[in-house]
């Protein structure tokens, strides 16, 4: 194993949306054994970047699903930006479909309404964790506007007018599951699009080239690495493309269950040190 490629929501970190002790110390282990590590996420790059800090770790960052590759030195090595007649044509069936969604760009990222954003996480968060109060729960999803610096816009018209703006992913959300079932099915045939998941209730879209896996591969190449030799740990839908490029896939004890079946591994969850489990296990061999 000379490359490890770990995502990090429902991964890396745990419950609490931190990386745990056990986790920090297997990844730099696997770096002081000579291993690469870079983490890859739908985040943007500054949201990616809070929890490694927080960690006192400093990773290659693949962010917004592979749209965009740092290097250690926070270089952009690569992006993939969607087109713009695609953007209008994703929003105007999220509108069409009453969908709240984000515009991640070069700028910012773009919400219509931090109140609706705030709505739709509670009721999320509120299906996900029955036990928690609303009060705590919209402490949580305001925390996520601080993480992604997210802005209000009201004509979105006019921002994918601008010359000066490149559209990276959009993320949708819906409670309804028939609701991502037609938006998804009106915008999958797009030549320009891809679509995938990162968790309960959303949509996310991204050019085809801005996939976790492509960008793995983009990464492995240049430090000379073969797949063969690469680890990719993930959880969800928009790990697929990593999981299955890599020679050894690794997928979390709290992945979806068809996300098992895609990988080599099944590790413990993200919440009972997972990613180190797998590290270590395999430095070993």
């Amino acid at each position: 194993m000379k490359l490890i490629a770990t995502d990090l929501d429902g991964t890396l970190l745990n419950q609490n949306h931190e990386i745990s002790e056990e986790n920090k110390k297997a990844l730099q282990l696997a770096k002081e054994s000579g291993v690469e590590v870079v983490v890859a996420t739908g985040r943007s790059y500054s949201a990616a970047k809070f929890p490694l800090m927080n960690a006192g770790l400093d990773f290659p960052i693949i962010c917004l699903n592979g749209a965009k590759i740092y290097d250690k030195d926070d270089q952009l090595i690569r992006s993939a930006p969607l087109d713009k007649q695609t953007c209008r044509k994703i929003q105007q069936v999220c509108q069409q479909n009453n969908m709240y969604f984000e515009v991640f760009t070069n700028k910012a990222t773009y919400s219509e309404s931090r109140e609706k954003f705030l709505e739709v996480m509670i009721d999320i968060m509120e299906s996900a964790y029955p036990g928690s109060s609303r009060e705590d729960l919209k402490v949580q999803a305001a925390n996520r506007f601080q993480q992604e610096r997210i802005e209000t816009i009201h004509d979105f018209d006019a921002l994918f007018d601008r010359e000066d703006i490149e559209v990276y992913k959009i993320l949708a959300f819906s409670l309804l599951d028939n609701t991502l079932d037609q938006v998804k099915s009106t915008l999958e045939n797009e030549q320009y699009l891809t679509i995938t998941s990162s968790g309960l209730s959303n949509l996310e879209f991204n050019h085809p080239d801005a996939q976790k896996g492509i960008a793995v591969k983009t990464f492995a190449k240049k430090y000379d690495i073969k797949m063969e030799n690469v680890m990719a740990i993930g959880d969800n839908f928009n790990d697929v493309s990593m999981i299955e490029a890599a020679g050894f896939g690794v997928a979390m004890g709290n992945a979806n269950e068809k996300i098992k079946t895609l990988a080599d591994y099944t590790t413990k969850a993200n919440h009972e040190d997972g990613v180190a489990f797998a590290v270590r296990e395999f430095l070993n061999k």
